[in-house]
């Protein structure tokens, strides 16, 4: 992803690029480093050879762990695909088909031959292999394929790469998020270059980067995190250039209330005093227990009250003391540097959501959204969209429920996501027998202004008139 140079050198793997390895349907993504050994699918090798070559390319791993770029070609065994049976209904799969043994196979691979000679070497000692149909066949060739060949294809992160390397391995990690539900968030968000989008999620940072590159660079994205920090691993998979990175805030979501009630103090000494005490921090109890404060050992703050208390004169303990007096001194200038680099990312972040006027809001995170929708949908523009993902219906209808109580948003819609992988090939084409269940579920809508007080007085006054007219006809 640079942003100079000509167009070849953006589309080819550079040293430092973040990648996503494939093979078969199984993804992995690394970084690019040189003499670094890289571990895909029990296979260890290196990925020296494949800076400088073209995003996509397939490379064969061969003996001493290094990669070799496959040649163009595509020879199927045809010889052997010209003989093939009626039907199957004669073959029995006793095991005894194949005449190469396990410990022959190991001998070819001691011998260096590659995955596609094996493959050829099984299908000369397999005694049914001929009498197998057409369909068979290439259904054997590309199961021993996947076995035997050793290949790998590099490919460029993306926001459908990346979700279907979290799908298809950690699920749990992104709260089942399935792709096709990603990218109908990012629709339904009307997520853009230039806008300002509030993001809140616990989905490894995939939402996060998938918004970010939907953006391409442009706006301003303000990251909503529970806990002690965000968590962006998925994000930095994309490996985005540095002016992405000036255009991300983040802002926890503990002063949120703070914030709306114009009592956030960002120049206070110890701005995650609230933190602690919102996540239920104990360290006021063990502190205030005796037993454990007389077996508490000293601390690097009262290093120096310990050492007072040692009669020892010997000068190798007096450098050791100053050697621990630097590191303790080191320690400090360290947290104060850090204390006030998060104290100015939280006034940047506090400056950017004092204007109520974000463009969008997505929220896709293991917590109930309901309260968390409430209180960030106060920081949305009038007429903005909003999309809270959930892996269950029960959280959203509750926020759909809340919504349409105390108005503000118009155009609710609770949707679920479904999609079907069909297998496409001639004479065979029918949908794959193994496919998601489900998508999880989405809630969308758009903001829009409130006048309460006008709403109240009109629906105050309407009793009253129909009194009156009521009384004027019992009267006549």
């Amino acid at each position: 992803m640079a942003d100079n140079g000509d167009n070849d050198s953006q589309h080819r793997v550079n040293e430092g690029d973040y990648v996503v390895l494939k093979r078969g349907d199984i993804y992995k993504a690394v970084q690019i480093q040189k003499k670094k050994k890289t571990v895909f699918e029990k296979q260890w090798f290196f990925l020296d050879n494949a800076v400088g070559e073209l995003y996509g390319t397939t490379f064969e791993v061969v003996t001493g762990g290094t990669l070799q770029p496959r040649k163009p070609k595509c020879v199927e065994s045809s010889a052997d695909a010209k003989e093939a049976g009626t039907d199957n209904r004669n073959i029995l799969d006793d095991g005894k088909s194949q005449k190469l043994t396990r410990d022959d196979i190991e001998t070819l691979k001691e011998q260096g031959l590659k995955g596609q000679e094996i493959v050829q070497q099984l299908i000369e000692n397999s005694t049914t292999f001929r009498d197998k149909t057409e369909f068979a066949q290439e259904k054997y060739i590309k199961k021993k394929k996947k076995k035997y060949e050793n290949s790998v294809m590099v490919l460029r992160p993306s926001c459908r790469v990346l979700a279907m390397m979290y799908h298809g391995r950690e699920p749990g990690k992104i709260c089942h998020l399935r792709y096709d539900t990603l990218a109908q968030m990012l629709t339904l968000g009307n997520i853009h270059a230039g806008s300002k989008v509030l993001v809140f999620e616990t989905c490894a940072g995939l939402v996060l980067g998938a918004v970010m590159e939907r953006m391409g660079g442009y706006g301003s994205v303000v990251q909503m995190y529970p806990g002690g920090g965000p968590v962006r691993a998925g994000m930095e998979s994309f490996g985005f250039p540095s002016h992405f990175h000036d255009t991300l805030h983040e802002f926890p979501i503990c002063h949120v209330n703070a914030l709306l009630a114009g009592a956030l103090d960002t120049e206070a000494k110890d701005i995650d005093a609230d933190s602690r005490q919102a996540n239920g921090d104990k360290s006021n109890l063990t502190q205030t227990d005796p037993e454990k404060a007389e077996s508490k050992e000293c601390s690097p703050d009262t290093e120096d009250q310990c050492m007072e208390t040692s009669t020892s004169t010997d000068p190798a303990a007096d450098k050791e003391r100053e050697e621990r007096e630097k590191r303790r001194e080191i320690r400090g200038q360290e947290k104060k540097v850090k204390m006030e680099e998060k104290r100015k990312k939280l006034a940047a972040a506090a400056a950017v959501l004092e204007g109520r006027n974000a463009d969008g809001l997505v929220i896709a995170s293991r917590f109930h959204p309901c309260p968390v929708l409430l209180g960030l949908i106060k920081f949305l523009a009038p007429s903005r969209p909003f999309v809270v993902y959930s892996q269950y219906k029960e959280p959203l209808i509750e926020c759909y429920t809340k919504l349409r109580e105390q108005g503000g948003a118009v155009s609710l819609r609770l949707t679920d996501s479904w999609i079907r992988h069909y297998q496409v090939l001639p004479n065979r084409t029918h949908p794959m027998l193994l496919m998601s269940g489900g998508g999880g579920y989405l809630l969308s809508g758009t903001t829009v202004a409130t006048d309460t007080p006008k709403t109240g007085s009109t629906r105050g006054e309407e009793p009253a008139a129909k009194r009156l007219k009521l009384t004027e006809t019992t009267e006549g």
